[in-house]
């Protein structure tokens, strides 16, 4: 059985336009821009600042340890001289669930939430945050839980005694119903103002702040520090961030109708029966384990990785499976993305620009790194980058039309840059900030170079299109075995094209003991 399911695109997009009232009448009216939001922290917008980059982080406190407070507690001391924190996604796992809120995201991160000394009183859906906790959805976001399984999570049954003792996957009765947990928490949920004069007042209190592209939400923090929508876009020290919602445009392509098509199709089909057997295994290795054991319980936690490894590749070859000519993509996120990309360009006062997502392009971590869904964004990006070139011409000046992108996803901590991909993604520094909590993930085996085949089978990569220079995740095994978790600071500097000062701050547990330090620091731009 599988244990989550992910919702189709198509029903994403129109679940959560619903409940930001996308294009409501009483918006237009008022000429807001639901995409766009400034920052009204009452500090000076300089051109030196510095930010936090956290993600997939929710997962809560493991049987002898507590990684994700790990992390938030070296966080704490950039805390004061850092403007903003970005959260790459995943915010909580297993399924996105309300139920899972107050432990695996309120608890860990009370200091960075108004009253966080009484966090058992505080809502899901009511935080409010004393620094700006920006954040954007990841798939675990967005996941369900089958009803069936909601229900036999909660009874006495024996698997149920089994997942939640032994494995313990984060699961309750209900899943994020397609991300409205995720909505209530973080996004200006506006569905609910239904009543006269409810919403026109809603706008008129907190969308007063102006821009070029019309009036938007002002971020408050301590007051107000709700997003206006799933992708949007800000400014800070002459730097355009771009956070988008990558969940809605990784869909693979199709699989061809052709004979090769059909013995791919075949393929996966016989992978994922695999991966099924090997799931149940899994399940009957961990009854003889016990959690309270730290030896014991290290092994649990090698068996949960592997669970999760293993639903993530049959998720993947699901995606493949049910593809087609009628799949959705999420079109009007791309071309939004193309516009303020070119509006950017064509603005004066901007000198960088930052791209944020959950997915990665370009990753070596074991389990992603040829996913179809990588493939997909990789490709999907490409395309509305490729269009921003032949708009934006001779303004680039040959510089990257990014200055970087950084996304979670895999469970790593990674620094690439492509190199001449044959389109506009060449040269861009890509970091991958998805390590900060929840279970880590291997590099893979086929070394730090990245090769692209052309064609839909093709064994026999053609070309180089991107190198990993960094990577901190799991590592050993046995006695030797290393859990590198992982927070970035980044130091904005002065100037034009802009440069980046990137700290990785590593939180490493070996031998069941913890040592906190910091990696060299290096500078992009």
């Amino acid at each position: 059985m599988q244990f989550v399911s992910d919702p189709p695109i198509a029903e994403k997009i129109q679940q959560m336009k619903q409940r930001v009232r996308w294009q409501d009448p009483l918006i237009l009216e008022r000429d807001i821009d639901q995409t766009r939001l400034v920052l009204d922290d009452d500090k000076p917008d300089h051109p030196e600042f510095s930010f936090l980059v956290i993600g997939d982080t929710g997962f809560g406190s493991h049987k002898q340890h507590d990684p994700q407070r790990k992390i938030v507690e070296m966080m704490l001391n950039h805390r004061d001289d850092c403007r903003f924190v970005l959260h790459t996604g995943d915010v909580v796992y297993q399924v996105g669930s309300s139920e899972y809120y107050p432990k695996n995201f309120i608890k860990p991160y009370r200091e960075f939430l108004v009253d966080g000394d009484s966090h058992h009183k505080i809502s899901y859906d009511k935080m409010v945050f004393n620094l700006p906790f920006l954040t954007i959805p990841g798939n675990h976001d967005y996941y369900d839980l089958p009803f069936i399984y909601g229900v036999m999570a909660q009874v006495t049954w024996p698997l149920r005694h089994l997942l939640k003792t032994k494995l313990d996957l984060n699961v309750g009765w209900h899943g994020s119903h397609k991300g409205k947990a995720y909505t209530k928490a973080f996004l200006d949920y506006l569905k609910p103002l239904k009543y006269w004069g409810q919403l026109e007042n809603h706008l008129d209190h907190h969308y007063t702040a102006k821009t070029d592209t019309g009036r938007c939400l002002r971020y408050q923090p301590g007051k107000f520090t709700r997003l206006p929508n799933r992708y949007y876009t800000f400014r800070s020290g002459g730097i355009d961030f771009f956070a988008l919602d990558s969940n809605t445009f990784n869909s693979p392509a199709p699989i061809p109708d052709t004979r090769e098509g059909e013995a791919f199709r075949r393929l996966l089909e016989k992978r994922g029966d695999e991966l099924e057997a090997e799931k149940m295994q899994l399940i009957e290795a961990s009854v003889t384990l016990d959690a309270d054991n730290p030896e014991e319980a290290e092994q649990l936690d090698d068996l949960n990785v592997k669970l999760e490894q293993i639903d993530e590749v049959s998720l993947d070859i699901n995606k493949q499976l049910a593809s087609d000519e009628e799949t959705t993509i999420d079109f009007e996120q791309l071309d939004w993305l193309r516009q303020r990309l070119i509006q950017s360009w064509q603005t004066q006062d901007v000198r960088g620009r930052v791209i944020y997502l959950h997915h990665p392009p370009y990753v070596t971590e074991a389990t992603k790194w040829q996913q179809a869904q990588t493939w997909a964004v990789r490709r999907r990006l490409r395309q509305v980058l490729d269009a921003v070139a032949t708009e934006v011409g001779d303004l680039a000046q040959g510089r990257p039309l990014v200055d970087l992108v950084l996304t979670g996803h895999a469970h790593c901590l990674e620094y690439l840059e492509t190199v001449d991909t044959g389109h506009a993604d060449s040269y861009i520094p890509w970091i991958i900030c998805g390590g900060s909590g929840h279970s880590l993930r291997r590099q893979r085996k086929e070394g730090s170079e990245i090769m692209e085949s052309v064609g839909f089978i093709d064994n026999n990569p053609s070309r180089l299109v991107a190198r990993s220079h960094f990577y901190a995740g799991r590592h050993g095994h046995g006695s030797k075995k290393q859990r590198l978790y992982s927070f970035l600071r980044i130091d904005v500097l002065e100037g034009n094209p802009p440069k980046f000062r990137v700290q990785p701050f590593i939180a490493e547990r070996c031998h069941r003991t913890w040592n906190n330090y910091s990696k060299e620091a290096f500078v992009i731009g």
